[in-house]
């Protein structure tokens, strides 16, 4: 069987730890064309729910400053090295896109819809940025669901944060890992 184009870019598709993101990052045509093909997902009801928090430059060491001093409130006692590591997550990719949830009021779509819809949009920058010849990264972790940096960002009420992509120029080469067998997850439903 021969594999089309597309699925050999589906099959390369992988994940370059942040700290491995690297200058140069997308210029600004490069990220609009990004952009461009990550709101091509399905999105019932048409609805866009979902928009972009561009975090580039100075802005990611004040992010980076902020996460340092809510982790603190957050846990009084926590360690040098985690309060390091909140301080420098955002500071090693070049650029940061935001992807945020914003599911709105509709009688027939419900919201975990809109949700899958704005993870989808993150899959599929992460898709572009590859085929752009950046690195990327999905990444949450606590700050993406805490009420005080949802405040520090802006979101609205309603709104969450789907994920943070870092993109940037891999430093290394990223080995292929472990994949699950499809076969091995696949059932026949007979009624």
């Amino acid at each position: 069987m021969s594999v089309p184009p597309a699925l050999h870019a589906l099959d390369a598709r992988r994940s370059v730890p942040a700290k491995q993101l690297g200058e140069p990052g997308p210029d600004p045509a490069t990220l609009m064309r990004m952009l461009s093909s990550a709101v091509r997902v399905p999105d019932h009801g048409k609805l866009v729910p979902y928009r972009f928090l561009r975090i580039t430059g100075d802005a990611r060491h004040s992010l980076g400053a902020f996460l340092a001093e809510r982790a603190v409130q957050r846990d009084p006692q926590v360690s040098p090295a985690q309060l390091d590591k909140d301080r420098q997550r955002f500071s090693h990719a070049p650029l940061i896109i935001t992807v945020i949830a914003s599911p709105r009021p509709n009688p027939k779509v419900p919201e975990a819809e809109q949700l899958m819809t704005a993870g989808c949009v993150c899959f599929a920058l992460l898709q572009a940025a590859q085929a752009l010849g950046f690195g990327a990264q999905w990444l949450t972790a606590w700050m993406a669901f805490d009420p005080s940096v949802h405040a520090h960002l802006g979101l609205a009420e309603g709104e969450q944060i789907a994920g943070f992509i870092h993109i940037g120029t891999p430093k290394t080469a990223v080995p292929e890992r472990e994949r699950p067998d499809p076969a091995a997850l696949l059932q026949d439903w007979e009624g």
